[in-house]
């Protein structure tokens, strides 16, 4: 594929300040003073100031990007500070826009940073994006994924994606209006969500906090690629990329010829299904809260507290007279004869996701009067144990 026109047309000059300071980038014959104007005229906005917008904001500050938006509406927790190194120890319960505008500014002052401390919707997101030149996503749902594709169909501007898992990594550029029939969208590599349950997030599942750099590093140098039309980006490519092995490897990505039109924003949430339909149903009437459940152990009801996390997790921490019987034990039916006939299971994992889907594979087995925790160990740790560790 050849290079795609510039996205941004050059600004007017650069100062004498921006010459000493982008000087490394003037010298590059493929980027040189156009590409720097260009850069400096360009409008990004990056969703999410986390584990991939960190690395992504900070370098494209220091590349020039004249005008950086950051939606995010979260504050910044002891367990980001392992990946998301634009935030430090004294930002802790801070606005993580706040928190990524100071340091953006400390980096290079000349950049206009504009702060969205939104939760990104389908009431606010075309609108929005129309406001900028790229988009670059680095969230870790579907659901938000699959709002910032459809709303750059529909605001018609083109975004880099990334995602990470473990050890893992996945880059992109989605752009349905691209020239010369180039376009493509999220869609036509996932035309539908993995059913609920399957993909674990970064909270339950991990990730190594090195590889959002390697990933944010490809995001932005996509992005810098596509503001000054330089070298061949990314679309149509799915760039995947294994820490452990240390391979790079692309995957050619082709336009889904039965893929529908996107013509309307939809209930993302609804869409891509929190937990299953089971699930839903397993636990509508099977839900007991912390306090409920610390009643029945109190009060001696015979109950067998079941652990549906993974070891790792479980070696973090537990409560007290759990026995630890994984989800996919549960779900691949071995650890179905490891649960006591004689008590009432009552199942619990970080969040109540996971529990949710594990009680709907306990039901079927026959557990007719099996429980799940509302909230998970999380919530009982705020409201019974705030002195647990908590991951």
């Amino acid at each position: 594929m050849s290079p795609l026109p510039p996205l941004v047309e050059p600004a007017a000059e650069l100062t004498r300040e921006e010459v000493a300071r982008y000087s490394r980038h003037l010298i590059i014959p493929d980027l040189g003073l156009d590409g720097q104007k260009r850069l400096k005229n360009a409008k990004v906005l990056v969703i999410g100031a986390g584990g991939l917008g960190s690395p992504t904001l900070l370098y494209l500050a220091a590349a020039g990007v004249g005008t950086i938006g950051v939606v995010e509406f979260d504050v910044v927790d002891e367990s980001n500070l392992q990946r998301q190194i634009i935030h430090g120890q004294s930002d802790i319960g801070r606005s993580k826009a706040q928190s990524a505008r100071d340091s953006i500014l400390e980096i290079n002052p000349l950049v206009n940073v504009v702060l969205h401390e939104v939760r990104l919707e389908p009431e606010n997101a075309v609108d929005l994006f129309e406001q900028y030149d790229l988009i670059l996503d680095g969230t870790d749902n579907f659901a938000t994924r699959y709002l910032v594709n459809d709303a750059a169909v529909l605001a018609g501007k083109p975004y880099v994606w990334g995602s990470i898992y473990r050890f893992e990594g996945q880059v992109s550029v989605f752009w349905e209006d691209a020239p010369d029939g180039l376009g493509l969208n999220y869609r036509d590599l996932y035309p539908e969500p993995p059913p609920p349950g399957m993909v674990p997030s970064c909270a339950e599942g991990g990730v190594l906090g090195i590889l959002c750099a390697s990933i944010a590093s490809v995001m932005g140098t996509e992005a810098i690629k596509l503001i000054t039309g330089i070298g061949d980006p990314l679309l149509g490519r799915l760039m995947v990329y294994d820490a452990l092995d240390m391979t790079y490897r692309t995957i050619k990505i082709r336009k889904d010829p039965a893929r529908e039109k996107i013509t309307e924003l939809i209930d993302y949430e609804l869409f891509c299904g929190v937990v299953s339909d089971d699930a839903a149903a397993a636990a509508a009437d099977s839900t007991v809260t912390p306090r409920e459940l610390r009643d029945m152990l109190d009060a001696g009801r015979k109950v067998a507290l079941i652990d549906v996390r993974e070891q790792v997790e479980w070696d973090i921490n537990r409560i007290d007279g759990a026995e630890l019987i994984p989800k996919s034990a549960l779900e691949a039916g071995d650890g179905l004869a490891r649960l006591p006939q004689d008590r009432t299971p009552v199942l619990y994992c970080k969040t109540g996701v996971r529990s949710a889907e594990a009680l709907a594979a306990v039901k079927k087995a026959g557990f007719a009067d099996a429980l799940h925790l509302q909230g998970g160990i999380v919530a009982w740790a705020k409201q019974l144990e705030p002195d647990m560790i908590m991951y």
